[in-house]
């Protein structure tokens, strides 16, 4: 039987589980399969799938005759690129955009559009680099961000915007952002002159704290792998990796499907802990801002006692952390969060509408060994006062650890009421164990 005989819907089903690449070539077997393959519908589902795009809009975003039209720009725009390689960069930011859309849209607008071939061949000229491969086609999908006039201004604003997010305790506030190629090109000359670099270096700077507290990633751009200045960059230009170095690979593959840098492992990374709700947008005083402090276990711990809800996770710090010093190697910012259960605090089948912290208990451990057992009242200071329904008292704090990993553990002791005017007895809450751990990826 003669394959053009089985019809068109048919031939619908059959087209429909084949590559962009088998359709086009079968559409050159006869103008029977020409047609069959100019079926728009198909190239609209090529264009949802490769490109996560659900209207005919061509690289630029201006509207294309057809979903055909439109995924033939996109091959034309990127045919310098490994296809599979697009299709995996465009798909990394498209899950960055979907999130932010749903949970943080202030971040969209600060998006630039993507570079130009021509900008980042001018780019590369100026600092003498050529850049890994799956970084150039993240910086044509995406050129960074340009944060608004008012972040820079003094005055306080409504959310700090950097898209990978950060972390506060005591006066230290990090808020990381990615920098555009024309903030790139300026970053790298300054700080490269400071680290005493010479001419010949790759390193490049593409992510920095968009706050008075310095914390700098920068690229190799050799070797692809990113890292992060610890206390001692200044120094002696001590840096960490970001990214495992196993599963680096810019080796020159024409099908492109196992290059990867630590840029599109580091994005893809932080992309998959936002989706699955690892890591969040939190809500400090009137200030929203992506949090790097995990929300889920098992690297947040949970436990409630008498209705009083405990919630703890840490995170490394490498700007703080120094190598040389045994005493303060890695340091971790620890946060915790408090609230009191809609029924209130119930000890020995007695409501309280209220209770409140009076003292602590830490047990800190490096590997397993215990390095510090503290007592003390209050936290930061203050005395949290629990009621029903409020939203969470959190508070952060930091341990230094002489290990790459450890734990803490602990307790509270509550007093139903108020330390004032107590209406029983003091109750003890239990703080379960949370990881301090050097992580694989390092935000």
């Amino acid at each position: 039987m003669c394959l053009e005989s089985v019809g068109g819907l048919a031939m619908h089903v059959i087209l429909s589980k084949l590559s962009p690449l088998e359709t086009a070539s079968v559409a050159c077997l006869s103008r029977s399969f020409r047609v069959w393959a100019s079926d728009d519908s198909l190239w609209a589902q090529y264009c949802s799938h490769d490109l996560n795009i659900t209207s005919p809009l061509g690289p630029d975003g201006n509207p294309a005759p057809s979903f055909k039209a439109a995924y033939g720009a996109w091959r034309e725009g990127f045919s310098m690129y490994p296809w599979p390689l697009v299709i995996r960069a465009k798909r990394c930011w498209s899950r960055l955009k979907e999130w932010l859309a749903s949970n943080f849209p202030e971040v969209l607008p600060t998006l630039r559009k993507g570079a130009s071939e021509e900008e980042i061949e001018d780019f590369e000229s100026t600092l003498k680099i050529k850049l890994p491969l799956p970084t150039r086609v993240l910086y044509r999908f995406c050129d960074g961000q340009d944060l608004p006039d008012e972040l820079f201004s003094g005055s306080l604003p409504s959310s700090l915007l950097g898209i990978i997010g950060g972390y506060a305790f005591y006066d230290h506030l990090v808020n990381v952002v990615l920098l555009p190629l024309s903030q790139v090109i300026q970053d790298t000359k300054g700080i490269m002159h400071q680290l005493g670099f010479g001419s010949r270096a790759k390193y490049i700077v593409v992510a920095a704290s968009a706050t008075y507290s310095e914390k700098i990633f920068f690229l190799n751009c050799s070797s692809g792998q990113l890292f992060v200045g610890t206390r001692n960059l200044l120094t002696d230009k001590e840096m960490l990796p970001c990214v495992p170095d196993a599963l680096i690979s810019l080796i020159d593959d024409p099908k492109g499907c196992q290059q990867q840098d630590a840029m599109l492992l580091w994005l893809e990374e932080h992309g998959r802990r936002l989706q699955e709700g690892i890591i969040g947008v939190r809500k400090e005083g009137k200030i929203r801002s992506i949090n790097l402090f995990p929300e889920q276990p098992p690297l947040c711990s949970c436990a409630i006692t008498n209705g009083v809800k405990v919630r703890a996770s840490a995170i490394f710090v490498p700007e703080y952390s120094n190598l040389q010093d045994e005493s303060e190697k890695f340091v971790f910012s620890y946060s915790i969060r408090l609230s009191l259960s809609s029924d209130g605090c119930l000890i020995n089948g007695v409501t309280f509408n209220s209770c409140q912290l009076h003292w602590r208990h830490w047990i800190i451990r490096a590997n397993d060994a215990v390095v510090s057992d503290v007592n003390g009242e209050a936290v930061i200071g203050k005395f949290p006062l629990l009621r029903p329904g409020e939203e969470e008292f959190v508070y952060q704090s930091c341990a230094s650890l002489s290990a790459s990993q450890g734990s803490i553990e602990g307790s509270f002791t509550f007093v139903p009421g108020r330390l004032v005017d107590a209406k029983g007895s003091p109750f003890r809450v239990e703080v379960s164990c949370f990881p301090l751990q050097l992580p694989q990826y390092i935000f």
